[in-house]
């Protein structure tokens, strides 16, 4: 047994290594394979090396229709691609044989692989008609009577397609299984007893065909015979087998035979009809036609000897008897060949351009020549014209190679028109033409040249994304691929006082591009010039030559300025972020006679001016910038509101504020200065600021400037403790022994405490130092107090949380309105809480009735750690 499969192991070696030498390799896969299946390591038959076949492009070539099979580029194995149907692709021909031609490229080859498709049990038998009806005369029919069925086709081939026929059980028939031929078995349904309509007037059989397949397939036909009285003579035909040739170019209408029957009976029941009842292939149905009453058929449809080669009709011939009987015969139409295809040229692969300095012998191209004749009609030779400098070589049946023959010369010759003619060899002869342009293609020795080595490009800014901004142009003068220009850009970067500042030089392609076909060069976002003022960068040119040849020019793009930001007024020094935009600044001026207050919640600037300031005294500064530069960023300051002549004037590029005159009492206790901020640029940008000026008396205007600086230091603003400092100093009678009362109040709050904590834990000393540091409370410009039992709040201090805090009932006064109020007249009040904690530097005023509440207390049962603080005033 060892020595039996080591021999067939030697006979297929050397059937696969003749496969190979003939340049031919054969694979066999089985139909309605599944995608993907591996059919054969191609790449390994083929000899090459792993990883070879895709790097010289292994690929399958197209031959005029879908091969269902492809080449995976990876492994270089011959894959199922999509569904195989061996009877959709060959019919009824066996062997089913592909043939493919697979190209391998560097250096140029071709093979060529033949796929059989092997029969799959796929297709089951099927009848011509799912019921079949039967008329049997009884008395005139006698045991051993015969009648022909229709058999059942199978579109499979070989064991697959072999059918066996089977009868449900009866007594009355049994089924005979002629042999027709070599292809089919006919069966015939054989009467075994006589019938008696009176007993059963109506026999119904299933007729079943089941195929030879593994597993087997079958199909049913139910035969209902109905048993009738009368006639006894069935049509007889003069032959039981009619074979016909017709050429495949015969035309509709043509007679094939005609057949004849003869019935002994007399009157109607020698009357005979024909008619076809069985047509193998189905496909027959279309191809011929019978006349019921002479028996001639026809050609209604075109023969085609490469589509079906052979037709089988079983023809039925029926008397006009009750019931009537009838006679069959069958007919056999062999079509035969005839020179009707003309040859086929296929290009399955072009190299072109031909390189000018190709060596003799160079493949150009690949063709395939096919004809659907047989015979002498497929024999088909094939030439090239003009004979030079080109030729052809024969590299397999049907396969041929259009190659150099002579050395090429672009100047002289640039392209050249090649026919590819072929005939077969039938009479008369049919020919084909398949035209080839072979471009000859130059050699790279020219690099693109821009026209000048520097551009300069002005662009402004806020442009549109995508807008152009130069067109660059470099000129090469080689032909075809190698005098194709394209366009990048190489390497620059932004230089700006944003893009220094930031995040550094930025890439110049993030902000332009170039088209890398017509050199233009667009921007890929707005340029800003705050950002960005000059940027300088380079585009290069790369032909399409192997190898590519380049040159480089230098862009410098500078953006130019547009007066697109409007000026934007700064936050004074220590004011509260929530103030808003608008801001202002205190004149530091040596007698501290004004002050710049924080802006209200509806964005207006408060300032305090003594009465009796001399003229050209600054009252407060707005400073406002521009990101512009030139003059879009030029500031200039312009008192807007009041229009008419007033005690206060606005500098024009300083944004000083100050007294136009002496101030006297007559001005008034409150103005509101609306001052308009505009920049030079065209068109000009603007914005606005409202300052409030009180006027007080010296000291009430100097304690306010002293409370103005000691709420900056504490961080502190007058807006987040919700005091309207312009409305409490307009209405306020402050005194400076009012100060020291305040004082002396807070240093006797400060004493009770301590003495307070050192009575009652004393014991434990670390509770006394355990809390935060003690609070200071002086005075600040805040005007008369008010007492209010409306609200408070204490926090508790635990271990490890040393903080102390300060609950303070603030003033009832609601912020003043935009206009200056009256002197004498105050808002209704509204009682405001604030806790500030950790070190709290408050700043009080003066005050109508203050009273100081300590209350200290502990809830849990362990000696308190918290102190609790409640300040009315």
């Amino acid at each position: 047994m060892g020595e039996r499969c080591c021999a067939m192991l030697r006979v297929l070696v050397l059937q696969a290594a003749w496969a190979l030498a003939g340049g031919q390799v054969r694979y066999s896969v089985p139909e309605e394979a599944k995608a993907g299946t591996v059919v054969g390591r191609l790449a390994q038959d083929l000899g090459l090396e792993a990883g070879e076949a895709e790097a010289r492009r292994l690929r399958l070539v197209a031959q005029g229709r879908r091969a269902s099979v492809e080449v995976s580029g990876a492994s270089g194995a011959l894959l199922v691609s999509s569904r195989l149907d061996r009877e959709e692709l060959c019919g009824k021909s066996a062997p089913c044989a592909l043939r493919l031609e697979v190209l391998l490229e560097r250096p140029l080859r071709v093979f060529h692989v033949q796929l059989e498709v092997t029969d799959i049990n796929d297709n089951a038998p099927i009848f011509p008609a799912a019921r079949k009806n039967l008329s049997i005369a009884e008395l005139a029919t006698q045991p051993g009577s015969r009648f022909p069925l229709e058999g059942a086709s199978d579109a499979d081939i070989g064991a697959n397609a072999q059918l066996s026929y089977t009868l449900s059980p009866t007594e009355h028939f049994s089924l005979d299984l002629q042999k027709s031929g070599e292809r089919n078995i006919e069966p015939e349904l054989v009467l075994t007893k006589s019938l008696d309509r009176e007993t059963i007037p109506v026999h119904r059989l299933v007729l079943t065909a089941t195929d030879g397949g593994r597993p087997s397939l079958t199909g049913t036909m139910e035969l209902v015979i109905t048993v009738v009285d009368a006639n006894d003579n069935a049509p007889q035909f003069n032959q039981s087998v009619y074979k016909v040739q017709l050429p495949e170019n015969a035309t509709e209408g043509t007679l094939v035979t005609r057949v004849n029957a003869t019935d002994p009976d007399k009157g109607t029941n020698s009357e005979v009809t024909y008619a076809v009842t069985n047509f193998i292939p189905p496909s027959g149905r279309d191809v011929i036609s019978i006349n019921p009453k002479t028996g001639e058929i026809r050609l209604t449809g075109s023969l085609d000897f490469e589509e079906v080669n052979v037709f089988d009709f079983r023809i039925e011939a029926r008397d006009h008897g009750a019931p009537s009987l009838s006679g069959h015969c069958k007919v056999e139409l062999e079509v035969l060949d005839v020179n009707d295809n003309a040859p086929e040229v296929w290009v399955t692969s072009l190299s072109v351009p031909v390189p000018e300095d190709a060596s003799v012998g160079t493949v150009v191209a690949l063709l395939s020549v096919s004809d659907r004749d047989s015979g002498a009609n497929g024999r088909v030779r094939c030439w090239v014209w003009p004979a030079a400098p080109f030729g052809l070589e024969a590299t397999f049946a049907g396969s041929y190679s259009l190659v150099l023959r002579e050395a090429l010369d672009r100047e002289r010759v640039s392209e050249y028109e090649v026919e590819v003619r072929a005939e077969d060899g039938g009479a008369p002869a049919l020919g084909a033409r398949r035209g080839l342009r072979v471009p000859v293609s130059d050699v790279n020795d020219n690099a693109p040249l821009f026209a000048q080595a520097v551009y300069t490009v002005l662009a402004r800014e806020n442009n549109a994304a995508g807008a152009e901004l130069a067109r660059l142009w470099a000129r090469d003068p080689d032909e075809a691929g190698n005098g194709r220009v394209s366009y990048s850009v190489w390497e620059g970067a932004a230089g700006g006082v944003g893009a220094a500042a930031g995040s550094g030089w930025r890439a110049a392609s993030s902000y332009v591009s170039v088209d890398a076909e017509s050199g233009r060069v667009w921007a890929l976002q707005p340029l800003d010039y705050e950002e960005l003022q000059v940027l300088q960068f380079e585009v290069r040119a790369v032909d399409a030559g192997e190898p590519p040849l380049c040159g480089n020019a230098t862009v410098q793009l500078f953006v130019l300025d547009e007066n697109d930001n409007a000026p934007a007024l700064l936050l004074p020094a220590g004011s509260a972020p929530e103030a808003g935009a608008v801001a202002a600044e205190a004149a530091s001026a040596s007698s501290s006679s004004s002050f710049v207050g924080p802006v209200s919640g509806s964005g207006t600037l408060w300032a305090w001016a003594a009465w009796g300031a001399p003229a050209g005294q600054v009252v407060a500064k707005i400073r406002a910038v521009d990101a512009d530069s030139g003059y879009n960023a030029w500031l200039r300051y312009e008192l807007w509101e009041p229009r008419a002549k007033g005690p206060f004037r606005v500098g024009l590029y300083s944004g000083e504020v100050s007294t136009a005159r002496p101030l006297d009492e007559a001005d008034g206790a409150r103005h509101t200065l609306l001052i308009v901020v505009r920049d030079h640029g065209e068109p000009a940008r603007s914005a606005t600021a409202t300052l409030s000026v009180s006027l007080l008396e010296a000291n009430e205007a100097a304690l306010a400037a002293g409370s103005s600086a000691a709420s900056s230091s504490g961080s502190v603003s007058r807006s987040a403790l919700g005091v309207d400092v312009g409305g409490a100093a307009a209405s306020a009678a402050t005194n400076v022994w009012l100060v020291v009362a305040i004082c002396a109040v807070s240093s006797l709050f400060l004493l009770a405490l301590v003495l307070y904590g050192a009575s009652r834990w004393a014991p434990r000393a670390a509770v006394l130092s355990g809390p935060g540091p003690t609070t200071l409370v002086c005075a600040s410009e805040v005007g008369s107090w008010s007492y209010s039992q409306r609200h408070s709040r204490s926090l508790c201090v635990a271990d490890g949380a040393a903080k102390s805090d300060l609950m303070v009932f603030s003033p009832n006064f609601p912020p003043p309105p935009p206009g200056a109020a009256p002197k004498d007249t105050q808002p209704e009040p509204s009682a405001l809480l604030h806790t500030v904690s950790d070190t709290a530097l408050l700043s009080f005023g003066a005050i109508d009735a203050l009273r100081v509440l300590i209350d200290v207390n502990c809830t849990s049962s362990s000696p308190p750690e918290d102190t609790r603080v409640l300040l009315v005033y």
